[in-house]
């Protein structure tokens, strides 16, 4: 576990939860923990202590971009079926740093005007600029997920778009942004579950959608998806972290350590002051 992240971790996220040579979707437990045994109690006050440095190192990295010339950014990438917990990434994990510092972008069906340009138009235009945190919930990986399994563009095309988003990520790392693509792995039976709470609760009415249960008599093939996502566009250069995330407490907690382990490679430092401190403290105190 690096240096700054959290005390309960037997192992580095970004390792244990990389996807690798011979990786299978079907074999990731999505009850499972790996890396932490501490326990939900212990994963809220890590959390909680993750905060504080992710938070430091964000205004760090937003301080430094303004004041030299960098390209470092980083770039979160959120893909899940729905209700695996994407919103609560948002909120408890990256809404713990100040907001002037992070962009998120949540990508919805393509407009016309956007589907009359290349699938990656939209998407260029959303990654983040030099000292940002930038999050895309849900991403171009869409347009190949919902594009193969609603076969709404022919097979050449999705073939394409693989080496596309290979292309458009390395672009990205070659000019120092740091891509964390993230895919919050849940149960059919929990998703069930999750989406029959939004049913019997009034507050979460406006969060259910009649076309997840569309989307539920495509799970096979939705994971089948995934799994062709994962080996033609996890590399060296912006790998895949699958993280089980029945267990909301520690999907939130790993994707957080995956953000300070790319944030602690970028090292981000508090820029030097460009004046005499000495002399601005005595001017202060003369007034």
């Amino acid at each position: 576990m690096t240096a700054k992240s959290q005390k309960n971790w037997t192992g580095e996220a970004g390792d244990l939860l990389r996807v690798g040579n011979g990786f299978r979707l079907g074999a990731v437990d999505p009850d499972a923990t790996p890396g932490y045994d501490a326990g939900k109690d212990a994963a809220a006050d890590d959390l909680a202590a993750g905060a504080v440095q992710l938070d430091e190192y964000q205004e760090r990295l937003f301080a430094q971009s303004r004041a030299e010339a960098t390209d470092a950014a980083v770039l979160l990438v959120l893909q899940a079926m729905d209700s695996a917990g994407k919103g609560g990434i948002v909120r408890h994990v990256v809404g713990a740093v100040d907001p002037q510092g992070v962009s998120i972008t949540a990508f919805k069906k393509p407009t016309p005007d956007e589907l009359a340009h290349d699938f990656l138009w939209r998407i260029e235009k959303r990654v983040p600029v030099p000292g940002f945190i930038g999050v895309f919930d849900r991403s171009h990986y869409e347009d190949v997920l919902i594009g193969r399994v609603r076969s709404l563009v022919p097979e050449a095309e999705i073939e394409r778009r693989y080496g596309a988003i290979n292309d458009f990520e390395n672009r990205l790392t070659d000019v120092g942004v740091r891509i964390v693509k993230v895919m919050l792995h849940i149960s059919s039976d929990e998703q069930k579950a999750r989406l029959t709470e939004r049913l019997d609760r009034a507050d979460k009415h406006w969060k259910y959608n009649p076309g997840d249960v569309d989307e539920r008599a495509l799970w096979p093939a939705y994971m089948d998806a995934y799994q062709t996502v994962f080996e033609r566009t996890s590399t060296d250069h912006a790998p895949w972290h699958v993280v089980p995330a029945n267990r909301k407490w520690y999907a939130r907690l790993a994707v957080q350590d995956l953000l300070l382990e790319a944030l602690e490679g970028i090292d981000p430092q508090w820029p030097v002051a460009t004046f005499d401190v000495a002399v601005e403290k005595a001017r202060l105190a003369a007034t």
